[in-house]
């Protein structure tokens, strides 16, 4: 099943990313100074997600 997980960071801010139901990292974000920043940040990409076109390049 693919998740969102919120950790720390090696430099102490808290980040997340999205990992694929394999285990593979298919999205991450940036470092925040709060879990609760990271969590606003999920929510965020979640959100901007649901309403994302698919635009093929090339």
């Amino acid at each position: 099943m693919p998740k969102f997980e919120i950790y720390q960071n090696a430099g102490g801010e808290w980040a997340w990313r999205l990992k694929a139901a394999n285990g593979e990292i298919v999205g991450a974000g940036e470092g925040y100074k709060t879990r609760r920043g990271a969590t606003s940040g999920v929510e965020a990409a979640r959100r901007a997600a649901s309403r994302a076109k698919v635009v093929v390049l090339g």
